[in-house]
């Protein structure tokens, strides 16, 4: 009888423990997207993304000055 207590009672706790660690992602990745593109509204993480960007994206465009893009 103690094994199948056990059993009950490690699967309770695993229950538990896998629904407090689920999270949405998109509420991670909103947090980490702090930089948009005016022309296009692409959201970046940081000012040298937004550089290689225009490079591929808007090539006849120059880049926003880091004191705009914020």
């Amino acid at each position: 009888m103690t094994r199948g207590k056990q059993k009950i009672d490690a699967q309770r706790r695993n229950a538990e423990r896998n629904q407090k660690s689920k999270g949405s992602q998109l509420e991670a990745r909103a947090v980490g997207l702090k930089v948009v593109c005016p022309i296009c509204k692409v959201q970046l993480a940081n000012e040298k993304q937004l550089i290689d960007h225009y490079g591929s994206k808007h090539p006849k465009e120059k880049p926003p000055s880091t004191s705009t893009t914020e």
